[in-house]
């Protein structure tokens, strides 16, 4: 990527390592948020009350699945309801001499990278799991969100003994502002096999077609089965092949989606979806015989597309709070110490709450911290709710409906109620985001500029300072700093740039407040 000249660097490398895509930067001291805020928002949460200011859950969860369609690569079906976005990448794959067309870019740019695509798949499906109930008229969509994520990882996953885990070169792309259906930079397709293994990537993909498997179980019982079975096939293929695939492929996933936390916590993750999904005991044994040595407890407060351990945790103690799984009881506990972790006025160092009431973590795109956790703490909730238990957190008994409103309390937040009294979805409420860092979005449709714009006729639309012409509707930006101040600008890509990853989690939350607000 060129440096110092006159075309505009869109993201430099440095500021890559420093980007929401590692998301490993050390959050500023705890002096810096005011314990008097922790205090008030301890006190709220302490006592059941969270302000709702009105939100309209049920519309925020249609616009949330909608932006998945503006994230679609490949032929786009009759039934698109993005009107702006066309036909684009058409030929991925065939350099390889395979079909990979289809499947979603993970953000602004035009790259499809396989590790954080089967997590926003995985979680699409936790979502319709535990709340699909809930979604309502919504429910067909968020179905077809998921299909067409697990359609690409049946076509990456085809080949016995390889998976295809990114198309597009990450430097050549970032150094262009095009369209997708623009795009003539390079699209070259990685890979993993024997020889270079991708555990994580491998134990990921395994892990959202096993989730998928259950989602589609009574709807396509032939479908259930076919990601099924392949998600056994892969999850084979990751535990016999170890290793991460940051080592295999570092100059193509590296600064983007380096595996900086291991493969181990995947190989769990694709496990505990396996037993979920096939009730097969092999997967619970592995699981058992894996805990001490997979790394169970490790940071326990980590939730995302590189680390799963609050998720495994949470998910596997379902089973254990339903009475099922006396042999699992550890796992209880890392949830029940997760929980803690992040309670204001109790949280760990790693997890703070700015002054307006946000989570915030180390790291940029803070938005994808608060979506996950809050998941979780929704999801666990549930789960405790059913066994009539609650978590002891020294001298604070959090109960069901503290972690409800702590979740809904950051779901407020992202809907407007917040200092900048502003939504950080675009498209819902009167005033949210108008300049996010999307190429898509930001350049004229194809519509209404049928003419080719190429790699460096993009900049006059990046450094623009008019709105985007193309709202992306429903796409959740990273968010505001730490002192709940936002830059409605497209360069300030840790704040403007929506992510795949940071709306999966929030339609399964969004579903839930719709029937219980």
């Amino acid at each position: 990527m060129p440096r110092g000249s006159s075309f505009i660097l869109y993201f430099s490398l440095e500021q890559l390592n420093m980007a929401r895509k590692s998301c490993h930067i050390p959050v500023t001291s705890t002096a810096r948020f005011s314990a008097v805020f922790l205090l008030i928002a301890s006190s709220l949460l302490l006592h059941g009350s969270a302000v709702s200011g009105g939100q309209n859950y049920h519309d925020a969860l249609k616009k949330s699945i909608l932006f998945f369609e503006g994230q679609r690569s490949g032929e786009l079906p009759p039934d698109q309801r993005v009107r702006w976005r066309k036909d684009s990448a058409l030929h991925d794959g065939a350099s390889a001499g395979v079909d990979l067309t289809g499947g979603y870019y993970d953000a602004g740019d035009n790259i499809k990278f396989g590790f954080p695509m089967a997590f926003t798949t995985a979680l699409l499906s936790w979502s319709i799991i535990d709340f699909g109930r809930n979604m309502g008229s919504e429910l067909g969509n968020a179905l077809k969100a998921v299909k067409w994520g697990t359609d690409y990882l049946l076509k990456a996953t085809a080949k016995e003994g390889i998976i295809y885990v990114q198309v597009g070169d990450a430097i050549s792309d970032h150094n262009c502002w095009e369209r997708p259906e623009d795009m003539d930079t390079l699209r070259t397709v990685y890979k993993i096999d024997v020889n270079h293994p991708g555990s994580d990537v491998a134990g990921e993909t395994a892990a959202a077609l096993a989730a998928a498997s259950i989602v589609f179980r009574s709807r396509d019982p032939a479908y259930s089965r076919l990601l099924l079975n392949r998600a056994m096939k892969v999850f084979q293929f990751a535990d016999r092949h170890r290793g991460a695939y940051s080592s295999s492929l570092r100059s193509a996933v590296c600064p983007f989606y380096c595996d900086v936390n291991g493969y181990q916590d995947e190989l769990l993750w694709g496990a505990a979806w396996l037993h979920k999904a096939s009730r097969r005991r092999e997967y619970r044994e592995y699981i058992v015989r894996n805990e001490v040595i997979l790394r169970a407890a490790d940071t326990i407060n980590e939730f995302g597309w590189d680390n799963k351990h609050a998720g495994i945790n949470v998910l596997i103690s379902k089973e254990v709070l339903m009475g099922k799984a006396d042999d699992l009881q550890s796992f209880r506990r890392n949830a029940d110490g997760f929980i803690c972790s992040i309670l204001p006025g109790i949280s760990h160092p790693q997890v703070q709450y700015s002054p307006g009431g946000l989570i915030v973590k180390a790291g940029v795109c803070n938005m994808q911290h608060v979506t996950s956790l809050s998941f979780l703490l929704l999801a666990y909730s549930n789960y405790l709710s059913h066994a009539n238990k609650a978590v002891p957190c020294g001298e604070t008994l959090a109960s069901p409906s503290l972690l409800k409103n702590l979740a809904k309390r950051q779901v407020d937040y992202i809907l407007g109620d917040n200092p900048m009294g502003m939504s950080y979805m675009v498209g819902y409420g009167e005033h949210y985001p108008q300049r996010i860092h999307h190429r898509a979005s930001s350049l004229p449709s194809v519509r209404v500029h049928p003419a080719h714009i190429g790699c460096k006729e993009g900049s006059r639309y990046f450094l623009s300072p008019d709105p985007n012409p193309n709202p992306l509707v429903g796409a959740v930006v990273g968010g505001p700093n730490t002192t709940d101040a936002f830059p409605d600008s497209r360069p300030f890509f840790q704040e403007s740039e929506p992510t795949t990853y940071v709306n999966a989690p929030l339609v399964g939350l969004l579903a839930y407040f719709s029937t219980h607000p």
